[in-house]
């Protein structure tokens, strides 16, 4: 009896060897930014003061503090959101405009996210919720905790360890138990700082990137744990890092590094991303910090103009100069200095 290819993925999975992130108690700005920062690897920074946001966000509070504030959010049936075939229904409002049925003030949505059950639901009483800040218009301003909610934004002290000006969103995260967010990077380094709950976080260095079926931003491989390994075979060669916060631990992650999060409580958080790159970089009109640099996009689109050309030939002589291309990219572009 052949096993199927869940079996095949867990199998492998349990083979493969997991690298426990680096973790730290008590990192200066300093000893950060001169020992850690340069590594451009992801740790896990414990014991950090971040202000009594660890203690004061009960679900009480957090319901009181921002009241009925209409908020946009994800509401999925299953453990896994695929934001590839969008499994999951996104019920949102703005408060500057007409609000749409179907939107949730924010403390009837805390609450029904710490539930395991729902007496009143969109689709099935054991749907997830998951929570993530939004500009008061998302096509122009970015997340900021201190302008969308800031009766909460005083309670939690963001590690200083760069600049004010660098400074590009806080992100206020709440997530039901056992939901899990697709993998995926981001152009900026950021923070995440879990406030409640725990989380699993599994990431995948930048030079992983050819086993991790890319679309976009996204991996198509929803289910880390137990990936399809028939559909996925090279998933099998990315090293996996892996984490468990807490509250009060706070997670870099560069800009770059896959993360995929799974929330194993209901959990609390607040991202905070900057920019370590020159303004100039970033795409003018990316808000959430996921929008690949503006040289990289440019060059993404010579390449397919490249490639149209290359359809031109003949497939023998197709294939020959598109190899030849390859040797050329990876001499001038690929680094001995990351993993």
């Amino acid at each position: 009896m052949m096993a199927s290819g869940t079996e095949h993925g867990k199998a492998a999975m349990e083979r493969q060897p997991v690298t426990p992130l680096a973790q730290y108690d008590g990192v200066t700005r300093e000893r950060f930014l001169q020992d850690i920062y340069p590594l451009r690897k992801p740790v896990v920074l414990k014991g950090l003061d971040l202000g009594p946001c660890t203690n004061k966000w009960t679900v009480d509070y957090l319901s009181q503090a921002a009241g009925n504030k209409e908020v946009k959010v994800h509401v999925s049936t299953v453990p896994q959101m695929d934001f590839l075939s969008k499994n999951f229904v996104y019920r949102y409002s703005i408060l500057s405009l007409t609000l749409i049925e179907g939107t949730l003030p924010f403390d009837v949505f805390v609450r029904r996210a710490a539930e395991a059950k729902h007496k009143e639901y969109f689709i099935s009483e054991d749907e997830k919720y998951y929570l993530r800040s939004l500009g008061e218009d998302p096509r122009k301003d970015n997340a900021d905790l201190r302008k969308q909610f800031p009766l909460l934004a005083d309670d939690i002290w963001i590690p200083e360890y760069f600049e004010n000006e660098q400074f590009f969103s806080s992100v206020f995260r709440i997530s039901s138990a056992g939901l899990q967010l697709w993998t995926h990077y981001d152009v900026m380094d950021n923070f995440l700082i879990q406030v409640k709950g725990k989380k699993q976080v599994v990431l995948y260095s930048p030079r992983d990137a050819p086993y991790l079926y890319l679309s976009g931003t996204k991996s198509e491989v929803l289910d880390v744990d137990k990936p399809d390994l028939e559909k996925y075979p090279l998933f099998a060669k990315a090293r996996r890092y892996e984490c468990h916060l807490k509250a009060g631990d706070t997670l870099f992650i560069p800009a770059l590094w896959f993360h995929n999060v799974t929330s194993q409580e209901f959990g609390v958080g607040v991202n905070v991303f900057w920019k370590h790159l020159p303004s100039e970089c970033y795409d003018k009109t990316d808000t959430y910090g996921n929008k690949d640099l503006a040289a990289a996009s440019r060059a993404a689109q010579i390449l397919d103009r490249a490639l149209k050309t290359l359809e031109e030939l003949p497939e023998e002589y197709r294939d020959f100069y598109g190899r030849r291309m390859v040797l050329r990219i990876q001499e001038k572009t690929y680094s001995t200095n990351y993993e």
